[in-house]
């Protein structure tokens, strides 16, 4: 049982206009989206924050960049934000293989040396006490310039902060994201748990 209850979609004309956004990321709008609707400038700057984060201004694709979300959300634990970032990576064209494989992306031939730094970048960002290191650095800036990094980091911090208001909230799963997440994560011992 959530900690909030969401509200309708149509509590807020300004929030609803805004989380269109949604239907295309996920096929529907969140449940976190709705819960802050009792509060609607947060709804509303939060849509504006993630449009701003997921904007495509390098060569960050916006499956790379929800494979982000996933490393930092499972570093964190919230199944909710988990589930959401592997429907949103499949949405946007990630290969079935890294979907299949996110777990080993550290050792699976599915995904490019570039693509194991950001992700590195993501866990190591995602830890308490925060692990990034000139190591990190390193890595990444022998594929990735400022401002794809800037980008990176715009993911892990907004999933920072959905981490934490999901897992808080334990914000209901949608059916959607529920499919995504038992297809992909599944295997490797991914349920609802607290999101019922």
């Amino acid at each position: 049982m959530p900690l909030v209850t969401p509200l309708s979609e149509n509590h807020d004309a300004e929030t609803k206009q805004l989380a269109e956004f949604f239907n295309e990321t996920l096929g529907f709008c969140p449940n976190s989206v709705l819960t802050m609707q009792h509060r609607p400038a947060i709804s509303q700057a939060f849509i504006n924050l993630n449009k701003a984060v997921m904007a495509n201004e390098g060569r960050v694709t916006s499956a790379l960049k929800r494979m982000i979300a996933w490393v930092s959300s499972n570093a964190t634990g919230c199944r909710y934000c988990q589930a959401h970032a592997i429907r949103a990576a499949e949405r946007y064209g990630a290969e079935k293989e890294q979907l299949d494989n996110i777990w080993d992306y550290r050792i699976h031939p599915a995904f490019s040396e570039a693509e194991r730094a950001a992700l590195d970048f993501s866990l190591a960002a995602s830890q308490i006490p925060n692990a990034v290191d000139e190591n990190i650095k390193t890595r990444l800036y022998a594929y990735w310039n400022e401002g794809e990094i800037v980008e990176m980091l715009g993911v892990i911090s907004l999933f920072g902060y959905l981490n934490r208001w999901n897992d808080s909230m334990a914000t209901t799963i949608e059916n959607g994201a529920v499919e995504s997440g038992e297809q992909y994560l599944g295997k490797h011992g991914w349920e609802k748990g607290k999101h019922k």
